[in-house]
Formats: structure tokens, sequence, C-alpha cells
């Protein structure tokens, strides 16, 4: 077991180490940031001056290794354009995404699982073409296109909801569900393979054969053996929702760690860009990690492979 969990660790650690190599050196191909920085028409000396005081002058790999120093201690460096520590602007931005992903999540866990039990129960029936029609709509349609919709027929014709911005729970509502469509129909495509192992396994059967009533043997007897791998990738997924959620937050101007991507993208604020990168993936690679290991404390047979 130590063993296995080492391995996963050290994976885990070279997955981080990639990122952080790869982000670092992208940014950097993306333009010089003292052009947004200075006046239109400064001098040359001007700019130097700003490359002096962000270390921009330095070499590459001296940018790198102070870079990576300051991340061992906890430092995700200064900001350029906000002029102030990103640490201080992701965890100010982190609650409104954390709050964005626990919504969308429940409306896509609301629409999915029951869809797809549905679908399973009424397979090759109504119910089930509806539910595959559903879920390659949501697998489909950009989120920022149905972010668009959203906008032009409940702002702009209805006037039922603000277009953009936080504050109220009217704010949220085109957002989260904008941003939890797609992982509402990888729900219900989940959901429904899984009832349907479910469904045609021996105990379900044998719970047939005694007389149970049909809705006692899917509520009982399917329902909490095929949520298992639904609430797997459920825990996967509302990690991936806060730090996937770009084109949302920025179409409806949501104020998250997204929107401060696209903001750091858009001012070449790469310490921004580089934290923002490296937490999101920091918390992807943590949460996998778990998984992995909680896998191999239910299933010994997993660790035990090579």
């Amino acid at each position: 077991m130590k063993q296995y969990i080492g391995r996963r660790v050290g994976y885990s650690l070279l997955s981080l180490f990639l990122l952080s190599l790869t982000i670092f050196f992208f940014v950097r191909v993306t333009g010089d940031p003292a052009a947004l920085l200075v006046e239109p028409g400064a001098s040359p000396a001007d700019i130097a001056a700003i490359h002096h005081q962000f270390g921009l002058d330095r070499p590459l790999w001296v940018q790198y290794g102070i870079f990576m120093a300051s991340l061992f201690h906890g430092d995700l460096g200064q900001s350029f354009y906000y002029r102030m520590p990103v640490m201080g602007l992701y965890l100010s931005r982190l609650p409104n995404s954390l709050l964005l992903a626990v919504v969308a999540m429940g409306l896509s866990l609301l629409i999915g699982i029951p869809s797809g039990i549905l679908a399973a129960v009424r397979v090759g029936r109504f119910w089930d073409s509806v539910g595959k029609l559903f879920a390659l709509l949501g697998l489909s349609l950009p989120s920022f296109w149905v972010g668009l919709v959203l906008i032009l027929v409940f702002s702009v014709y209805l006037g039922w909801l603000p277009s953009s911005g936080a504050g109220t729970p009217l704010h949220l509502i085109m957002p989260a569900f904008a941003l939890g469509w797609y992982f509402a129909a990888a729900h219900m495509r989940l959901t429904r393979s899984s009832m349907l192992e479910v469904l045609g396994s021996e105990y379900v059967k044998l719970a047939r054969i005694k007389g149970l009533p049909q809705s006692l043997v899917i509520a009982k007897h399917a329902f909490k053996n095929a949520l298992i791998p639904v609430l797997t990738l459920a825990g996967i997924n509302l990690v991936i929702m806060v730090n996937v959620a770009v084109v949302v937050e920025t179409v409806f101007a949501w104020p998250g760690i997204g929107r401060l991507l696209y903001e750091g993208i858009a001012f070449r604020d790469f310490p921004v860009v580089q934290g923002v990168v490296i937490m999101g993936g920091a918390m992807i690679v943590t949460v996998n990690l778990l998984i992995d290991i909680l896998y191999a404390v239910i299933d010994p047979r997993i660790r035990l492979e090579r």
C-alpha cells in the first residue's frame, strides 16, 4: 500500500512540475506585458524600467527558478496589473467560483440523475429517446452559446434576470445553468448506463422474481448501486467546474477565478495566469490522487497492479 501511494504521489508531483514548466514558458510567448503597462509612446528607457521592476530582464531559467522558489513558500508572485499578491487575488475570487460550481453541480445532478434513471427504466421507448437527445444537445452545444441564448431570452426579451454581475441569487441562475448544462448531459449518460448494468444484474432479477414492486426494486436495489460511479464523477466534475468556467464567467461577468484567468491573459499578467493555472492543476491532481488512494483502500487488487 505504501509503495502504491508513493508512486501515485510521485506521479502527481511530476504532473505539477510539468504543468508549471509548460505554463511558465507558454505565457511568455504571448507578448511583452510592458507594452500594456506603460503609456502610449513610452520611451525604451521606460519599458526597460518596467522589465527591471518585474524581473523580466533576467534570463528565463533564472525567472523560472525564482518562480519555483516562491511557489515552494506558497507565494504565487505579484500581479503586474493589480499590483498585489496573486494569492490574495485568487482567494478573493475563489468563493464566487465555488458558489457557482456548487449551484451548477446541484442543477446538473437534479437534471441528469432523474433523466438517466427514466431513460434506463424506459429503455428503447419515448423517454429513452428524449434522454439521448438531451445528452446529445448537452454535449454538443458550447456553454458560451447557451449563455448568450439565455441572456438574449431572459434578460433582453423577457427582462426577468440580470444579464451579468453578481450580488443576488438572480445573478446566479443563468451562469449556473450554462455551466451545469454540459455536466447534466454527462451525468445523464453515466446514470443511464450504470442503471442498465445494475438492472441486468442477478440480485435485481432475484428481487423481481420475489414479486417486489418495480418502484421498490429501482429505488432500493438498483438506484443505490448505480449511484456510486455517478457520485464519483460528480466529485471530479465539481473540481473541474471551479477551474474551467472561464468562458461562462466571462460571458456573465461573474467575478470568479475563471474571469481572473481571462483578465490575466488579456493584460499579459504572467503571475496571475501562472498562479491560477497552478492552483487549478494542484486542485485537480489532489482530488485524483485522493480518489486513487480511496479506490486502492476499497479494492486491494488495484494497488497490486503493476
